[in-house]
């Protein structure tokens, strides 16, 4: 329990957090891979070099400072963190590197404002939601290692079969070299890969594509300009190939607790991944859904063939395909973008239903915005980042 001092000390600094708050996390990253390379390979490089994961850290980092008196109103954001964290497999010894260099920061970047009162000050703040996540996190493991199939840590995985889905996305089939069962995971969840690439160990989460049940798991993977684990699976990763694979996290996941209200799911590019999951999953159920999918053209509409079968053996699921730069030969339902006009017209008059959506930034501000124009409540947006957690609303 931090002390009413210690709560008011870390409350004074918002101010300061507010204007220096992405340099102090810049400069964090900085220090932390200078002494600590060791954790390098938790972290995206692509995500640091763009700025999205310093921008995410001092939104957390603000937030967390703002209601450090009621955390209480953070409750929403923590699940995520969680199992974000457990995705990666981050270790109770992983905390007191992270809080030194964050400790550092503050006082390298604030200069003569980071008194001692306040380095101390935020050294017990940053323990007690360090306690906190690891307490969570390990119950995560716990439950992990306790399901039928699951496991904890690294277990190694062969690629069993490999599909080309579209130009830019294959599907990887992955079965377990132990020949074991598999945990069974939920719909929207993804799986985190551990690869020896160059020398470097990376961790990538890539969405788990298909339903769960299945005797492996599958992955699909956009081949990305510059992505080092995505460009290595697509040269590299043949059959027979094997990488190792901690257990399925997410918390971006279906309810399946009110079956019958209509479900409709939005995606743009590979943001179709999980979302197919979930449509593998709930097409038999007889619940009303409609699959709305954006690309630039055909040649990068990855399972448009499986959707179409879906449609046709299941009258309840309808599908949308939209898009914004057709080559001669494609056949989508529309041209252009997903805007208010598109979306309102796959909604229910009562606006009775559940909006999962997922794909670029910009295709998200969009339908988030939409959605909320058109009178869907917010608990009935459902929606995750490809990277770091970045608030849609900012927009």
């Amino acid at each position: 329990m931090l002390s009413a001092h210690t709560i008011s000390v870390v409350q004074a600094t918002v101010p300061a957090l507010q204007q220096h708050g992405e340099a102090i996390t810049r400069h964090f990253y900085r220090l932390m891979f200078e002494q600590h390379p060791e954790v390098k390979a938790f972290f995206n490089e692509a995500h640091q070099a763009s700025g999205t994961q310093a921008r995410a850290l001092a939104h957390a980092v603000m937030a967390y400072a703002q209601h450090i008196e009621h955390l209480d109103a953070l409750a929403g954001a923590l699940p995520r963190i969680v199992q974000k964290h457990a995705a990666l497999g981050i270790q109770p010894e992983h905390y007191p590197i992270v809080g030194k260099c964050l400790l550092q920061a503050i006082r390298e970047v604030l200069g003569d404002a980071a008194t001692d009162e306040v380095i101390d000050a935020w050294g017990q703040a940053y323990q007690s939601l360090a306690d906190l996540l690891i307490a969570a996190e390990e119950e995560v493991y716990a439950t992990h290692a306790a399901l039928p199939g699951g496991w904890r840590g690294e277990r190694t995985f062969r690629v069993a079969r490999r599909q080309v889905e579209s130009e830019l996305i294959t599907s990887f089939y992955l079965e377990p070299v132990d020949g074991g069962a598999l945990q069974i995971f939920q719909p929207g969840q993804y799986l985190t890969l551990v690869l020896q690439v160059e020398g470097r160990s990376l961790r990538r989460n890539y969405s788990l594509s298909d339903a769960p049940s299945r005797p492996w798991y599958r992955i699909s993977v956009k081949r990305e300009a510059r992505g080092v684990a995505s460009n290595w699976l697509h040269d590299h990763a043949t059959v027979g190939t094997t990488v190792n694979a901690l257990p399925p996290c997410g918390d971006f996941v279906l309810d399946t607790t009110k079956t019958q209200r209509p479900l409709l799911l939005v995606t743009g590019g590979v943001g179709i991944t999980p979302a197919i999951s979930m449509l593998e999953s709930v097409a038999s159920s007889g619940r009303p859904i409609r699959f709305v999918h954006a690309a630039r053209h055909g040649g990068v509409h990855a399972f448009r063939s499986r959707v179409d079968e879906l449609t046709r053996t299941h009258p309840n699921v309808q599908a949308l395909y939209v898009y914004d730069q057709p080559r001669p030969d494609d056949r989508p339902h529309a041209t252009g973008v997903v805007d208010t006009d598109l979306l309102a017209a796959q909604l229910p008059a009562d606006r009775d239903v559940d909006l999962y959506f997922l794909g670029p930034k910009p295709f998200m501000q969009q339908v988030y915005t939409s959605g909320l124009a058109l009178g869907i409540t917010p608990d009935r947006l459902r929606y995750e980042f490809f990277g770091p957690l970045e608030p849609l609303q900012a927009a």
